[in-house]
C-alpha cells in the first residue's frame, strides 16, 4: 500500500488538495473535485494511505507564490506520476507549455508525433493527476476557445487571466460573474 502526504491551503480558486509521496508531487487537484483525485490516485496506485503533513516537499509554499504572481515558482517541482506510456509522454509535453500561453490539442499531438491523435490527447490531458504543475490548463481547443477542465472552466478561465495567456472564450468573466465579483 502506497503511503501519500496530504495537505491543502486556501486560493484565489477555492481550496487547493496537494498530496506527494514525501518525494514527488503525485496530485493536485481542486475543492469540490476530492472524488475525482481520489478517483485519479487509486487507478494510478491501487491502494493507498493519505496523511496529513504540512507542506512535505515546500510545494505548497511554491503554489502559494504562484498564486501571489510569481508565475515561475511552480517550475521544476517534482512530479511522479503511473499512466500509459502515452500519457505520461502528453504529460511531459504540456510541462513545455510554458505560463502565459495556451496550445491546442492539435499542437500537442504534433509536438508527440502523432498529429492525428488529438482525441487521444484530450483524454489523457483530463486524466492529469497534477494539476498546475503539469499545466493542463493551458491547452485549449483549435479555435483558441477553452473547452474542458478537471477542475471546472471557471478555474481554468481564472488560472488562464492569472498567466496572462490569452483567448477567445465566450464565456470570459465567468468565475467573476460566479463569485458575484462582476
Amino acid at each position: 500500500m502506497m503511503k501519500l502526504y496530504q495537505d491543502e491551503f486556501a486560493s484565489p480558486v477555492g481550496l487547493v488538495y496537494v498530496v506527494s509521496d514525501g518525494t514527488n508531487l503525485r496530485a493536485i487537484d481542486f475543492e469540490g473535485y476530492e472524488s475525482r483525485m481520489h478517483r485519479l490516485l487509486a487507478r494510478h496506485y491501487g491502494q493507498y494511505t493519505l496523511h496529513s503533513t504540512r507542506d512535505p516537499i515546500g510545494a505548497v509554499s511554491r503554489l502559494l507564490e504562484y498564486f501571489a504572481g510569481d508565475l515561475h515558482a511552480i517550475d521544476g517541482l517534482p512530479v511522479a506520476t503511473n499512466g500509459t506510456p502515452f500519457q505520461k509522454e502528453v504529460w511531459n509535453a504540456l510541462g513545455a507549455v510554458p505560463a502565459g500561453t495556451t496550445e491546442s490539442y492539435g499542437m500537442i499531438a504534433g509536438r508527440i508525433g502523432r498529429p492525428k491523435a488529438c482525441r487521444a490527447v484530450g483524454l489523457a490531458n483530463g486524466s492529469n493527476p497534477i494539476a498546475l504543475v503539469v499545466p493542463c490548463h493551458r491547452i485549449v481547443g483549435a479555435n483558441d476557445a477553452l473547452t474542458g477542465y478537471g477542475g471546472g472552466l471557471e478555474r481554468k478561465e481564472w488560472l488562464l487571466d492569472h498567466e496572462g495567456a490569452v483567448t477567445s472564450n465566450a464565456s470570459h468573466g465567468l468565475f467573476e460573474r460566479m463569485k458575484g465579483v462582476v
